[in-house]
């Protein structure tokens, strides 16, 4: 576009609005256009003994007639990366918090679009650096010198007083310690939060709190609760101690918004949370808490889901958030932990999406106890440790939290999808033996079953091959084995006689145990037969349930079980393999173990078909 187009709708006067008239900003220009004029990454910041922070990016918009510094929020640096933001181009400008630091204005970016059709151009205009109308500087915020807060207007807190004065007589109930703020309170975005910073309130919304936790120790004993919190700009978690966590347990309510201020700020300790922030939160005798009138201004939740396909890219013990259908609700089972001798309550899920992956997730104590959703809701994940049990698993920390068909985008196009299709589909699983195959660095190569045994596939080395075949014959006897339930464990577990299933290696008796496949099937294509073994996620897809259901029927209604058997035959699969030399008895021999099967997709199969007669020049 030319340059009179870019200038007729950048929206002159913006800055203007925004800093000196913040009441009506927001109606007169909802998304401020302005022009970049310049990008400056600064230097990474690190506190003594922690972690770098995050890369920064300050900028200098225009908006004509002014310019500011602006300070881009990490969450807006993709613009960045994928070279989006340049020098000379237009930007929307979606969501922003204007403030006054040491005298100078600052504009926080909290997410912006680049017009592209909009050019790229020379700097349109004079502008003139935007100073402050206002030089006190009594309620700036020190800290890094970019960051900044909005004001609003007064409102009372409650503030955490030394026990002793908040009892009444002779030891007698506790007393209101109420007050108010005098001066504008200065909201500071979260993601600006350090231990540099100082003199700062945020406004957040609680958006998970843990219960009250007790230690007792031979130096003394104690109690802490802990709590999420959430603005615009990002997450942080807070923690209270003692006379603190008799102070604000009852006050800070999941789903409320609150005025929050004089915190210690420590290293975010990554064992005890599931919050991308390097920081966390310290509740003090001086921290002031005061519910927020206006509970609408921050964000409910904030999500970053990864598909299910690809928590096989995801290191293990990293947090991730996930959404899915459940597909299916375990049984709440119990084990006893080997170290504590406690027993813990678990309940086992199984998440699809539509990349076509299926994941287990594991609840534990009074989440998995209270657990309700039924098969085919949609429930929404944040804070779930990854394990690399069978290939990929999930684990719902302390910390994390869940919804229920929650209202938002992702939910209701997977319920679309899953009514419309997916509940007839099958699903893959991140099978550990996949991972293995992906480990040797070697492409998969698709054979038919005479070249895999004329080509002596696995006689000297592990070899992967891809085979597409027809499964005609699954053996029925010893399709699966009772195996341990406790989370990273599979061993086979011993009836005890007495009702209990131990596991010598867990030193655990369960209640019952988990069935886990353990199949051989017979396939075929047009060039012969060969035998596959097949453990608990590839059984799970051919036979369509889990081991435990499959048990349960052969169990209870015997003449049911062949007739499952015998639908699972005529299946064709694409099936990931390995072969590999194995020794049965004193005989060596070729083992074909299927690390993956998915149904064969005939679209695709044949897509595939038309370009290798289009490579050998054959045309209608």
């Amino acid at each position: 576009m030319s340059v009179a187009g870019a200038q007729q709708a950048i929206t002159q006067g913006a800055l203007d609005a925004i800093f000196n008239e913040p009441g009506t900003a927001d109606q007169r220009f909802p998304v401020p256009v302005l022009q970049c004029l310049q990008i400056k990454p600064l230097a990474a910041q690190q506190a003594p003994g922690g972690p770098t922070t995050q890369e920064r990016y300050r900028v200098v918009l225009s908006d004509i007639r002014n310019y500011v510094q602006c300070m881009l929020a990490t969450q807006a640096n993709h613009v960045i990366h994928d070279n989006q933001l340049a020098r000379g181009c237009i930007v929307r400008v979606k969501s922003y918090q204007a403030n006054e630091v040491k005298g100078k204005n600052i504009l926080i970016i909290l997410d912006l679009e680049v017009a592209t059709e909009l050019g790229t151009h020379d700097r349109i205009g004079e502008p003139a650096p935007f100073e402050a109308k206002s030089t006190d500087t009594s309620t700036a915020i020190g800290g890094t010198g970019f960051y900044g807060a909005k004001t609003e207007s007064p409102a009372p807190v409650i503030k955490a007083e030394p026990m002793s004065s908040r009892m009444g007589p002779a030891g007698g109930g506790m007393q209101s310690t109420g007050s108010k703020a005098h001066g504008n309170i200065v909201i500071y975005p979260i993601e600006a939060i350090t231990p540099y910073a100082h003199k700062w309130t945020i406004k957040a919304r609680v958006t998970s709190k843990s219960d009250i936790k007790t230690w007792h120790k031979a130096s003394g004993e104690g109690k802490l609760f802990s709590v999420n919190l959430l603005d615009e700009s990002g997450e942080i978690r807070a923690t209270g101690f003692n006379e603190q966590c008799d102070a604000f347990y009852e006050l800070l309510q999941e789903g409320q918004v609150y005025y929050i201020s004089t915190c210690k700020v420590n290293l975010a300790k990554k064992q005890f949370s599931n919050l991308p922030n390097d920081y966390e939160l310290a509740f003090e005798r001086e921290t002031m808490i005061e519910k927020a009138e206006d509970q609408s201004s921050v964000p409910q939740v904030r999500f970053n889901f990864v598909p299910i396909s690809e928590l096989q890219s995801v290191e293990k013990d990293v947090t991730v958030d996930v959404v899915g259908v459940l597909k299916d609700v375990g049984e709440v089972s119990q084990i006893v932990s080997k170290t504590t001798q406690k027993p813990y309550d678990k309940r086992e899920l199984t998440l699809v999406d539509d990349s076509r992956f299926s994941v287990r997730l594991t609840l534990w104590g009074k989440t998995a106890t209270t657990f309700s959703a039924q098969p085919e809701s949609v429930v929404a994940f944040k804070g779930v440790k990854v394990s690399d049990f069978g290939g990929r698993s999930l684990s719902l920390l302390a910390s994390g939290t869940m919804a229920l068909d929650p209202d938002i985008e992702e939910a209701h196009r997977l319920k679309g999808w899953y009514d419309s299709e997916g509940r007839a589909d099958n699903f893959s699983t991140h099978n550990s033996m996949a991972s293995m195959g992906a480990a040797t660095g070697r492409k998969d190569q698709t054979k038919v079953i005479s070249q895999v045994k004329d080509e002596g596939l696995g006689m000297e080395n592990p070899d992967y091959f891809t085979l597409k075949a027809t499964i005609v014959y699954i053996k029925q006897e010893n399709f699966a084995y009772p195996a341990c339930s406790e989370e990273g464990c599979n061993k086979k577990v011993v009836d005890q006689g007495d009702g209990t299933w131990r596991c010598e290696k867990c030193d655990i008796a369960h209640a019952r145990p988990r069935y886990r496949y353990i199949m051989s099937v017979n396939v075929n294509d047009h060039t012969g037969q060969l035998w596959l073994s097949c453990f608990d996620d590839v059984g799970r897809i051919i036979m369509g349930m889990t081991a435990d259901e499959l048990m349960e029927v052969k169990e209870n209604d015997e003449d049911r079980a062949p007739a499952i058997f015998e639908a699972a035959n005529c299946s064709k699969f694409t099936f990931q393999c390995r072969a590999k030399m194995d020794t049965y008895g004193e005989n060596p021999r070729v083992r074909y173990q299927v690390m993956s099967a998915t149904p064969i997709d005939y679209k695709t199969e044949a897509l595939k078909l038309a370009d290798m007669i289009k490579q050998f020049g054959i045309s209608s």
